[in-house]
């Protein structure tokens, strides 16, 4: 029997060992990731960030539940001006203040690093997208245009989903099982990109992100919040809005994306026809994105 062997190869494909083809083998090896600093915040939690660009505008990039800088600035890499990407609060290099926490403290934090930065427009990723939501039904004139990339229901909690998720995950980057933190966090891919180069380079990626920065246990009791308890506080957002949804993606369901784009007043929606559009339709999501904010 054929199995796979971790860490996979520089090349991208998986370890394998007994007779049979070898995985593709045309991926190249992660890039070392840049620098980043830390900057304090008004409400005390100490932020990880990275900014590249220069000029204006400024866009704050949001990442997703257990996320990352490094997962989130592909979606960031045509758009003009300064791009500002962070770590909420228990993940990377970021602060883990005492719990419990909820969507209004992950919106503190995304307003605090926009403010810090003179960001004007935003994207939010899945769990930055929920955060994205919240802020702006505190500060519906903060950004003039926004991006809702794969969002999660904004009205509803996860429940054990989110929370089956998060502690499955801390549990094996507590232990330090390198293989098991892949197995978690495979579960991400769609089944199509699972044994691809591509595929490999994103669990290479992240599994080295989470073993080295770990995650904050603390995420588990989003379980239980709703990001946006009175969705009628949408209807008053004065930005543009580009809500992308995919097909057949279980954690990011497309009628999330088509209820959030029905709520907001000046919503475009564009739902992909699978999951995965960051892997099977890299180069026209990075021009739609760009396209819409510059």
């Amino acid at each position: 029997m054929r199995d796979f062997r971790w860490p996979p190869r520089p090349d991208g494909g998986p370890r394998t060992y007994g007779p049979g083809p070898s995985a593709p083998r045309n991926s190249r090896p992660t890039l070392p990731e840049p620098p980043t600093d830390i900057v304090q915040t008004p409400h005390g939690v100490r932020l990880e960030r990275l900014i590249g660009g220069a000029g204006d505008p400024g866009t704050v990039f949001a990442h997703g539940l257990a996320g990352s800088i490094a997962a989130t600035r592909p979606l960031g890499s045509a758009v003009l001006g300064r791009r500002i990407f962070f770590q909420f609060r228990g993940h990377g290099r970021s602060e883990a203040p005492p719990g419990p926490w909820d969507y209004a403290d992950l919106a503190r934090d995304l307003r605090a690093v926009a403010d810090l930065s003179d960001a004007t427009r935003a994207v939010g990723v899945s769990l930055g997208a929920a955060a994205l939501s919240r802020l702006l039904t505190e500060s519906p004139g903060r950004f003039t245009r926004v991006v809702f990339f794969l969002p999660i229901p904004v009205d509803e909690a996860r429940g054990d989903a989110l929370r089956d998720r998060v502690e499955a995950l801390h549990a094996t980057v507590e232990d330090g099982d390198l293989a098991a933190i892949a197995e978690v966090v495979s579960a991400e891919l769609p089944p199509s990109v699972r044994n691809t180069p591509a595929g490999w380079g994103y669990l290479r990626q992240r599994v080295e992100q989470l073993s080295r920065d770990g995650l904050g246990a603390e995420l588990a009791g989003l379980a239980d919040a709703v990001p946006v308890p009175d969705t009628a506080a949408l209807a008053s957002v004065t930005a543009e809005a580009l809500v992308i949804g995919a097909r057949g993606d279980e954690l990011h369901p497309v009628e999330a994306a088509e209820r959030l784009a029905g709520l907001l007043p000046r919503a475009t929606l564009h739902v992909y026809d699978r999951p995965g559009p960051v892997f099977t339709h890299r180069a026209d999501l990075r021009e739609r994105i760009s396209g819409f904010l510059n």
